[in-house]
């Protein structure tokens, strides 16, 4: 985890990649001369905002950044047209692995499942008026790291983005960030979201951010999630005692008088709240994060996690729900190469 003591000085070097420095290289920033700020600087030249984000061409990808040797990506700054947070694909590799560690739709990274804005104030996302992206996740690698994003849409998209790192640290004891996506849409009855599956190796999860849509009329937080830790197979070592207390909150979110209420800490909040208006929109949705930054659940082995959908029927019972749910599940892992689901469609992901 990133080193707080920012007194200490450390042998090591900062750089940052961006449309105006594509490779990072020391003092090659501002020296485009065609981009996408070629014409409103046509009068001032070189050196002033030639450059200051790239478009990324229908059903195509491209590097966001490719470094060599071992560093640490400290800082990831983006933005992007809200349209575009479902159909751009963010993906992670470390040292040079084939399958990326990290496939996560560029809004759910940041906590935006929506498509729609909503501040996000926490230690490792905070995202800002109107559409600033900011990712505080530390991305050690010991040789090399390559982000990409794919356009799965049919037309360009442009983004702005700048990618901070450190080159020269050493990574040995670092585990490698990996982000996986879910969704269940709606999901099936008597079933649970998977949030994370099929992972093997020595780690800590770090992260969950949840999109809930609600299909049904009234509370929908009751179900429990439960994290099966190396040799747990029916039954987990971790288990939850409801959807809001796992994120903090208590009571169905509902401060009397006042309804659902939004919060964003450090480490856990419902930072968004989408209201049905009784025409088109007639679902409830929500946006719920929680960082295990101060209290990463540590695996030796393997590690399974999944989320009940549990709301109330009559006769003070539970009902099954048949919820919109898409999850972003982070962790660490001593490996590399991901545990690769198959890459989600423009359906897949499509906001309904």
């Amino acid at each position: 985890m990133p080193d707080h003591d920012v007194a200490r000085l450390r042998a090591v070097s900062t750089r940052s990649i961006s449309p105006e420095n594509p490779t990072g290289a020391p003092g090659q920033g501002g020296r485009a001369t065609e981009g996408t700020g070629a014409v409103p600087a046509r009068e001032l030249g070189q050196g002033w905002k030639i450059s200051p984000s790239i478009e990324i061409a229908a059903h195509s990808t491209i590097d966001l950044a490719a470094i060599e040797g071992p560093g640490r990506i400290t800082h990831i700054w983006m933005t992007t047209h809200p349209d575009n947070w479902r159909s751009l694909l963010l993906r992670a590799y470390w040292d040079g692995a084939a399958r990326p560690a990290v496939e996560v739709p560029v809004g759910d990274f940041f906590g935006q499942g929506w498509g729609r804005f909503a501040q996000l104030s926490s230690s490792m996302i905070a995202v800002n008026p109107h559409g600033g992206l900011n990712s505080y996740w530390p991305m050690p690698f010991r040789s090399a790291a390559r982000l990409t994003i794919e356009n799965l849409a049919a037309a360009p998209a442009v983004v702005y983005y700048q990618v901070t790192f450190d080159a020269g640290t050493d990574e040995d004891h670092s585990g490698y960030l990996h982000a996986q996506w879910r969704r269940s849409n709606p999901l099936s009855s008597g079933s649970v979201h998977p949030l994370l599956s099929g992972v093997r190796g020595s780690g800590q999860y770090v992260g969950t951010y949840l999109a809930w849509g609600v299909n049904s009329r009234g509370w929908w937080g009751e179900g429990e999630i439960k994290y099966y830790l190396d040799d747990d197979r029916d039954f987990p070592t971790i288990c939850g005692t409801g959807t809001e207390d796992y994120f903090g909150g208590a009571w169905n979110f509902d401060v009397p008088g006042q309804g659902y209420t939004s919060y964003t800490t450090p480490y856990l909040g419902l930072h968004q709240i989408i209201r049905p208006d009784g025409l088109y929109e007639s679902q409830q949705r929500f946006g719920m994060y929680r960082w295990h930054v101060a209290d990463p659940i540590r695996f030796a082995s393997a590690i399974r996690v999944d989320i009940q959908a549990l709301g109330w029927r009559a006769g003070h019972r539970y009902l099954p729900l048949h919820d919109d749910i898409a999850s972003t599940a982070l962790f660490y892992l001593d490996a590399p190469g991901g545990t690769r689901r198959p890459t989600p469609t423009l359906d897949d992901l499509e906001t309904l």
